[in-house]
């Protein structure tokens, strides 16, 4: 799993922090969640969910809403706000081959995922932890001074620890929100997941959004667990179970269902996730090849030079292994790490450096024999060789036989 920044910008000019949890190789699907109030994207349960999602092959976007930096400062923004950085959010997402279909919304954020999921029509299921079916009921948190200020004027409370101002006018944006109304025409699917020792939302709160949505809809309960999710083990689970309630309404691109390539043939197709992300089979396994967030990719797999780096440093410690058990040499364990850069105006521009570790007991003639033999193994002597490469049209390349590797590593080692 990776960790990437996400930033967009509003409509009203409004930069828009988030962070993408993208699933090692091939998503399933791709979610957009809610922080709760006074949260933010970094808040413990919104990083547990959202990279537990990734890990169960869910990428997720995570974002902040406006304000969450300003601390003591008013926030400049009220309830239909982060509803609009939802909105832009999600269709930021689609903009960049990760179009979401989950939402998922904590506390007050989730009030908001099920007010910002009828204008987004890529969204086919709604998950909310822990959320009011009033969204005013934020309100109780605040103290009564929240309710009459003036333009201009500022309510300072403590929320959790945290200190939060809001404006004039926070108040009556919460009151004009008709949740009742969004969920009876939501036409999604919904999934409610809520404790019912939560302390700061009751459970009644729970039984208001479920009871006003139509089906299809789902109730699970969390059961010991606190209104943040600050156990690890309670955000793992509610991950869990939203990953596989979720994963019906998901619309994951399949790969194709071919036939596996023939022995020694690797077959490289689009995915069709993102700019570049590619399927790679090869020998009974399919990872993902991609390039860097940097240059456009989702930097979901391997780059074409890694994969590479890849195949010499897999050649060399087979290599290495091979002539170790021919010669009765002790070792113990090979492992390497390959670079691979780019000079300007050498030849060869390309420069592969292979860092090697030999473990066991091993005298000085015997590493340096090893570091001989590295530099014998096949795929080292067809990259420092050069090859030619021939490109025909489908439907078929030839294959070089499956033995002819390990017969050129043979012959390395005699």
């Amino acid at each position: 799993m990776q960790s990437d920044p996400f930033d967009f910008t509003c409509d009203d000019g409004r930069t828009v922090h988030g962070l993408l949890d993208r699933p090692a190789g091939q998503a399933r699907g791709w979610a957009l969640f809610a922080h709760c109030f006074t949260c933010g994207k970094d808040n413990l349960a919104a990083t547990r969910i959202s990279r537990a999602l990734a890990a169960l092959g869910v990428g997720t976007l995570r974002i902040d809403f406006a304000g969450i930096e300003t601390g003591a400062e008013p926030m400049p923004h009220g309830f239909s706000t982060d509803v609009g950085d939802l909105i832009a959010a999600g269709r930021h997402m689609q903009a960049h081959g990760c179009t979401p279909q989950l939402l998922v919304g904590h506390s007050l954020g989730g009030a908001a995922a099920i007010a910002a999921a009828g204008s987004l029509d890529c969204i086919r299921a709604v998950a909310t932890i822990g959320a009011p079916f009033d969204v005013a009921h934020v309100l109780k948190l605040l103290g009564p001074g929240v309710h009459d200020l003036e333009h201009g004027e500022t309510h300072r409370a403590d929320v959790g620890g945290r200190p939060v101002s809001v404006g004039a006018g926070f108040a009556d944006d919460l009151k004009a929100q008709d949740q009742a109304a969004r969920l009876a025409r939501l036409n999604k699917a919904l999934l409610v997941l809520h404790s019912p020792l939560d302390q700061t939302v009751g459970i009644e709160e729970a039984s208001g959004i479920f009871g006003a949505a139509k089906h299809p809809k789902s109730f699970v309960s969390l059961d010991h667990a606190d209104h943040l999710l600050s156990r690890a083990e309670d955000a793992d689970y509610a991950a869990a179970v939203i990953a596989a309630w979720a994963s019906r309404y998901l619309d994951r691109v399949e790969p194709p269902v071919d036939a596996a390539p023939a022995d020694g043939v690797v077959r490289v197709a689009e995915t069709g996730q993102g700019k570049f992300q590619a399927r790679v089979q090869a020998g009974g396994a399919v990872l993902m090849a991609d390039e860097p967030v940097a240059v456009g990719g989702m930097a979901s797999g391997p780059t074409p030079y890694e994969l590479v780096a890849a195949g010499l440093g897999a050649c060399t410690v087979m290599t290495l292994r091979l002539y170790a058990e021919r010669k009765g040499l002790p070792l113990a364990h090979a492992s390497i790490e390959v670079r691979h850069q780019k000079r300007t105006g050498q030849t060869p521009a390309d420069v592969f450096e292979r860092v090697l570790t030999l473990d066991g007991d091993l005298d000085e003639d015997q590493r340096a024999r090893l570091l001989e033999i590295a530099d014998k193994c096949p795929v080292h002597r067809t990259l420092e060789g050069g090859a030619h490469i021939a490109t025909v049209a489908a439907p078929e390349l030839p294959a070089e036989p499956e033995c002819a590797h390990f017969q050129a590593m043979e012959k390395a080692c005699d």
